[in-house]
């Protein structure tokens, strides 16, 4: 058997072979870097061309909180494939619990998002991860999210 090896370059390409995200789905465009079982860095520009702000609000786009969330957990899933190389193509990966969640400041069209996850525990079968998103050093988002594989 052949030993799993993670890309030098994490990009979209990479990404939609681990997430069963499509769009308008995928919050996450490239993977920043990544310290296996400590810590994954990812980007998400942020364009007007997102289906959401046809919505959320015509007259000042803003992304909806829940979709830096779901961004964060993306992120934090990619993190937790590539520690489990098994589980690739063959499990789901389920938010099991969001604590903490704080959001600091809308996010507009034209940032660029970077999600950092830190593994803060794993217990048996869940994992817990400290996030926060930023824009230009800025933290825009912060939570503690829970995540177990089926």
């Amino acid at each position: 058997m052949s030993e799993f090896v993670i890309p030098e370059n994490i990009d979209i390409t990479e990404i939609l072979k681990l997430l069963p995200h499509r769009y308008p789905f995928v919050m996450v465009d490239r993977i920043l870097s990544l310290e296996m079982g400590k810590e994954i860095v990812g980007l998400k520009n942020v364009t007007i061309n997102e289906p959401f702000f046809q919505g959320h609000f015509p007259e000042r786009p803003v992304m909806p909180g829940v979709l830096i969330l779901e961004g964060m957990a993306q992120v934090g899933g990619i993190m937790a494939y590539y520690a489990n190389p098994e589980a690739i193509g063959n499990k789901l990966l389920f938010f099991a619990g969001i604590d903490k969640a704080r959001f600091r400041r809308p996010v507009v069209p034209g940032d660029q998002l970077i999600f950092t996850l830190e593994l803060l525990k794993k217990k048996r079968a869940i994992m817990v991860m400290g996030a926060k998103a930023t824009v230009d050093d800025v933290v825009v988002a912060e939570a503690e999210l829970m995540a177990s594989f089926t």
